[in-house]
């Protein structure tokens, strides 16, 4: 999911709520002067309206070609908005697209190529939908291509062996419409919900749906695939909680492998394809469980405190790496096995910013990657582990904006 931001992304700068702050002696970085407090503010004032921009009425065309936006001009003393000193691990940062929501962003199995969920009202794409690009090498833009429908509302995409189709999860086939949000200002929290309409399906690069993978009346969505092309892990509802199940790539022998009570999600495969790596939330308290049932009753989750866990593809051997408290989410494997990349608010007293960390898969070794002082998030690395890809809030002139940049990776 949302991961909006889920943002999901979307979904995401939504989780800037107030939470108890991790004690830490390490020094926050310091706001470039190009990115003005008002902005800071504004981002803050504005997040729970944030995912609320999901709710749209317009169908794109299954062969709608993404307008490039223009690249704003900028001045030389903003190339800091780019890259922050801190960022020790990156160089060579570039933004590829401008304007929008544009998140979780993940390569082809030969590393030349993106797919990524897109809304933007201002291009007509009032709701998120499936994106596929060539990654530029020089000063070109990166174009993009619609690979889901252009209806109802999908999330979660994958690139499947052999780069020529993509799973993702979607709404379409129950309502062209897009489905509507949580109202945040009733709930008075962020909830993210869980649709029972979305369905995993395949679809090649030219828009056509090749196969639907699920079929029923609960939630199926945040699928990926193991890096040998065998598996695929996704979030399901099918068995009353929210768990995750691993399935083949035919969409046949599934099984689940997560049951402890609470939200499993967002879950990636090892380098060696042989474990895989989630956020979850674990509700201890009474209420708190009591809170979560209900509001899994009505197929919602509030998903502002999460940790990290590792477990094999058989779900044996579960494991919690991180209890930092907050937000820990959108996990992603180094490509020696051995850490993890993630993004989090745990250092922060308003919910925000969100920044991209890396810790060892024991735990240990907890470093900050990234520095901005809003939204970093879904990092994820190339298979010949040279880039990372990332969503951020950065150099975005004040605005809700949620942009994708690559980067060299320096260990």
């Amino acid at each position: 999911m949302r991961k909006l931001f889920t943002l999901i992304l979307l979904l995401t700068l939504g989780l800037f709520v107030s939470f108890s702050v991790m004690q830490s002696k390490e020094k926050v970085a310091p706001v470039p002067s190009e990115i003005s407090e008002a902005s800071v503010a504004h981002a803050h004032e504005n997040s729970e309206a944030h995912a609320a921009e999901y709710h749209y009425h317009h169908h794109a065309p299954t062969d709608y070609v993404m307008p490039v936006s223009p690249r704003p001009k900028k001045k030389k003393e903003e190339a800091s908005a780019i890259h922050y000193n801190q960022e020790v691990h990156l160089q060579n940062i570039r933004q590829l697209t401008y304007g929008g929501e544009n998140a979780e962003a993940y390569f082809s199995f030969d590393d030349d190529m993106l797919v990524l969920q897109v809304s933007d009202k201002k291009r007509g794409i009032n709701c998120d939908q499936i994106f596929y690009g060539r990654i530029p090498q020089g000063t070109e833009p990166f174009d993009m291509k619609m690979v889901s429908t252009g209806r109802g509302r999908t999330t979660c995409s994958y690139f499947l062996p052999g780069d020529r189709s993509v799973l993702y999860a979607s709404t379409h086939k129950a309502d062209r419409n897009c489905p509507p949000e949580p109202d945040f200002r009733k709930s008075r929290k962020y909830l993210w919900p869980l649709y029972r309409s979305f369905e995993i399906y395949y679809a090649d690069l030219n828009g056509n749906v090749t196969q639907q993978l699920t079929k029923n009346n609960v939630y199926d969505a945040e699928a990926t695939v193991s890096p040998d092309g065998n598996k695929i892990v996704f979030t399901s509802t099918r068995d009353g909680d929210i768990d995750l199940y691993v399935m083949d790539v035919s969409g046949k022998d599934v099984r689940r492998i997560t049951f402890g009570l609470g939200y499993d999600g967002g879950a990636f495969f090892s380098p060696d394809s042989k474990q895989i790596l989630f956020r979850a939330s674990r509700p201890r308290t009474a209420e708190d469980q009591r809170e979560y049932k209900e509001l899994l009753r009505q197929n919602l989750v509030a998903p502002t405190k999460m940790e990290l866990y590792i477990c094999n593809v058989d779900g044996s051997n579960l494991r919690q790496i991180t209890n930092l408290g907050n937000a820990n989410w959108a996990p992603f494997f180094h490509p020696s096995g051995q850490k993890v990349v993630f993004s989090s608010n745990h250092r922060s007293k308003r919910g925000f910013p969100f920044n991209i960390f890396m810790i060892n898969v024991d735990g240990t070794g907890l470093e900050q990657i990234t520095f901005d002082n809003t939204f970093d998030s879904f990092p994820m690395f190339s298979n010949d582990g040279k880039k990372l890809v990332f969503s951020s809030n950065r150099n975005n002139g004040g605005t809700r904006d949620t942009n994708v940049f690559i980067a060299d990776w320096v260990d």
